[in-house]
């Protein structure tokens, strides 16, 4: 696997090592021994799957302590423009985001830490995106960063994406100043 960080700290780009032949390919989507040795020593406990048609944005999504999640997110059939935002008070990049387009032909993954908002938006009907996560999903902590706050200027690229009730009324980044 190759590990690639960001412009914000503690995101990493994960590139597993794909052996492909006549059959199709093969490759590992984790591998703890090499999250350890990054000391991401990190333990999942759920994972998640979505299936959605081209243009549906899902997010700005985030649990709240002490329910916080890590995510370990990749695209099994489609593709995505993968949205994360650092909600970290402390940190010198916190309201920034970060995106990157990850796909079942790039086999992309993405490390997503604790205190951050994460969101994606559909580039093929039919995409089935997969996550792994540290902590249980809790609809108590669950919360919804706007996907379109002017203070974010995020890039999507779509105008009128296909959104669910709760993502079109959520809340603007100066809610959650020091919440992390």
């Amino acid at each position: 696997m190759l590990i690639h960080t960001c412009s914000i700290s503690d995101l990493l780009v994960v590139e597993p090592k794909v052996f492909p032949d006549q059959r199709g390919y093969f490759f590992e989507s984790y591998n703890k021994k090499v999250f350890n040795e990054l000391n991401l020593n990190v333990e999942f406990v759920q994972d998640n799957l979505s299936k959605s048609s081209k243009g549906a944005l899902r997010g700005l999504h985030f649990q709240t302590p002490p329910h916080t999640q890590g995510k370990l997110i990749s695209v099994i059939k489609g593709s995505i423009m993968d949205v994360v935002v650092d909600l970290r008070s402390n940190s010198g990049t916190f309201g920034q985001y970060f995106s990157i387009e990850i796909s079942e032909g790039n086999h992309k993954m993405l490390w997503i830490p604790k205190g951050f908002a994460h969101g994606f938006l559909t580039l093929e009907d039919d995409t089935i995106f997969s996550y792994k996560c540290t902590d249980f999903y809790n609809k108590e902590s669950e919360q919804c960063l706007l996907w379109n706050d002017p203070t974010l200027n995020i890039q999507w690229g779509i105008e009128n994406p296909i959104l669910s009730e709760k993502d079109k009324f959520g809340k603007a980044l100066n809610d959650f100043v020091g919440l992390f």
